[in-house]
């Protein structure tokens, strides 16, 4: 892949450094800020090689770029300073999608920390089962505390994510974080005496791997930060703003955030598990279809008190056993697009999408790339999601270790030896991906391929070598006889091809010369080099219009190349005014020719295909 051309594409498309305000990426996706998300044409973007799709979430654009993100993301840092300066959003949103949205963007940064770590716990539960690993060996220890790094010192890394969000002084907002989890104050709350600060007392509770405490802490940061940098002289403010923040920002994280975001996270855990014990079928089963939506919006993350501290002591019932169903259904739908459709470049990000779901839980590339796309997939994955949950439901399924679900992942589903809660998860497993392919197979897939390089290939009679007729305009190709005019339709203009145009510029097809362009612009006649006559007539009854809405780049006599802009149109205006925008393309000199057939009579075709054959 030409990482430095597509990073380049995408930073011209979305207005330069004059319109980014910041760039991160998490696993599968550029998240950028921008001042003016209006100014950016998406369609645009999307065609950009590399470009899987584009979402605008969380007051950011995120533009989908699949597994090899980093590499694309270290492109386009080069191209520009991008602060980290946060962005008021104007977009107005309520309370629920406010949390969302930041739990959501000071999460996905740390995606990559927690995969690793997620992995690593998962190896130490199928090193054992191999014999490779003694659970009594100091590799064993020591891999231990590497796998639970990441989830142990989240509010550290959290506290760093959410200080960009929120403008506050990164290094302010860690050392608070360091606060929360320094060793002196966790053998503290191990002892359970009483302790105070100030006379105040202090909640002995542990912040490893919490995530709601250390974000209300750094979002109060943000005014602390702001009413001492307003009250504090000058010439005191390096030595005496950050003394105060830290200690004033330290006292409240202990004596009133902290025990508050505890609460919260053991109220929602506490919630999840009363739905569980009350109708945990339902759940489970809700959960699982849902997952590919709950995904979208980034809401799973405010479930991370729950699935982040799974572990034989506290399963997790909910989460991850719903994101097992969930996950492999996506690589499934993917992999059986890939084998259903007939567009090769779907083909091709179906199939890695598939993969990436399938062995790493990566859903973002099936989801926005093939299942969104295309509806009937995703009502698939979402039916098999939720039966299987409801299956996980009855029988129990516990999740002892977090990982991103996925095949390879299975393991995590194992607690001490191979049971009846692993079987039941490999069941899940195979159930979800035959119950997902066969009825993407059954369904289908609306498959719409957008033509933008050969529509015709003519073949001289008695010749051998073809003569190609590139599209003169973007668009679906439709045959001949659909066209709503029985001059076209019946072929006595000749054969050829039409195309229901979705841009408004018509472009040369090949080389040759302009041989008619009508006064009222609505066709225009080429010749090729090869002498093949070719009618763009553009629009069925636009001569109507005597003109109006179209303007021609050309003149009869010129000599154009292939690509070169011949006439803009106004395709909306021209619908509006009530008239058919299909474009017959008509080889006039049929006879000269031995036919013009549809290739497999196909209505469809790929970008590197010829539509239809002129013999």
């Amino acid at each position: 892949m030409n990482y430095q051309q597509t990073a380049k594409e995408i930073y011209n498309a979305v207005g330069g450094s004059e319109n980014i305000q910041t760039v991160t990426h998490c696993v599968t996706r550029l998240r950028l800020t921008l001042k003016n998300q209006g100014k950016v044409d998406d369609e645009k973007v999307k065609t950009i090689p590399g470009v899987m799709g584009v979402m605008k979430k969380a007051g950011q654009y995120q533009v989908i770029m699949g597994n090899d993100v980093a590499n694309y993301y270290r492109a386009f840092s080069k191209l520009g300073d991008f602060g980290s300066a946060p962005v008021a959003s104007t977009e107005k949103k309520n309370i629920f999608e406010h949390l969302v949205e930041t739990i959501s963007g000071c999460m996905s940064p740390l995606i990559p920390a927690l995969l690793g770590g997620g992995m690593i716990k998962v190896l130490l539960i199928i090193l054992p089962l191999l014999g490779i690993l003694n659970e009594t060996s100091s590799t064993y220890a020591v891999l231990t505390f590497f796998g639970d790094a990441p989830f142990y010192f989240m509010p550290v890394m959290l506290a760093f994510t959410a200080a960009q969000k929120f403008g506050v002084t990164p290094m302010l907002a860690v050392a608070v974080g360091g606060i929360m989890l320094h060793p002196s104050f966790a053998t503290m709350v191990t002892a359970g005496d009483p302790i105070d600060i100030f006379g105040l007392p202090i909640t002995l509770a542990s912040y490893g791997s919490s995530v709601i405490p250390i974000l209300i802490m750094v979002w109060l940061m943000k005014y602390i930060e702001a009413f001492f940098n307003r009250i504090i002289p000058a010439v005191m403010k390096n030595l005496l703003q950050p003394l105060l923040v830290l200690l004033l920002s330290g006292v409240i994280a202990l004596v009133v955030v902290g025990p508050l975001g505890t609460f919260a996270g053991q109220g929602l855990s506490a919630a999840v598990i009363w739905i569980q014990a009350k109708a945990g079928w339902l759940a489970l089963g809700l959960m699982a279809a849902f997952m590919p939506l709950i995904v979208m919006t980034g809401m799973h993350w405010a479930f991370a008190p729950i699935f982040l501290i799974a572990s034989p002591a506290s399963p997790d019932v909910l989460i991850l056993p719903a994101m097992l169903a969930a996950n492999v259904a996506q690589g499934a739908a993917a992999l059986a697009v890939s084998m259903k459709a007939k567009d090769k470049d779907l083909k091709q990000v179906a199939v890695g999408a598939g993969i990436s779901a399938l062995l790493a839980g990566v859903t973002e590339p099936a989801l926005y790339g093939v299942t969104l796309k295309y509806k009937k997939p995703l009502y698939a994955a979402m039916i098999a999601g939720g039966l299987c949950g409801i299956f996980m439901g009855i029988t129990g399924v516990e999740s002892y270790a977090f990982a991103v679900p996925s095949l390879v992942a299975l393991p995590q589903f194992i607690n001490g030896s191979v049971d009846g809660n692993f079987i039941n998860a490999c069941i899940v497993a195979v159930a979800s991906i035959i119950i997902t392919f066969v009825l993407t197979w059954f369904f289908g897939i609306d498959e719409e391929v957008t033509i933008e390089t050969a529509v015709l290939e003519v073949v001289e009679s008695g010749s051998g070598d073809p003569k190609k007729v590139l599209a003169p305009v973007k668009g679906r190709v439709i045959p001949l006889e659909k066209v709503n005019d029985s001059a076209f339709s019946s072929k006595v203009m000749g054969q050829g091809i039409a195309i229901i145009p979705e841009e408004d510029t018509i472009v040369a097809p090949f080389d040759g010369t302009v041989s008619a362009l009508f006064p009222t612009k609505h066709a225009i006649g080429l010749t090729s080099e090869a002498n093949m006559e070719l009618l763009i007539h553009v629009g069925i009854d636009t001569v109507e219009l005597n003109g109006k809405y179209f303007e021609s780049l050309v003149a009869v006599g010129d000599r154009v190349k292939a690509g070169q802009p011949l006439l803009t149109v106004d395709f909306a205006a021209v619908k509006a005014a009530g008239y058919d925008t299909v474009i017959p393309i008509v080889v006039t000199n049929s006879d000269s020719f031995i036919d013009v057939v549809p290739k497999d009579e196909m209505k469809t075709a790929d970008y590197e295909e010829a539509i239809l054959y002129v013999i």
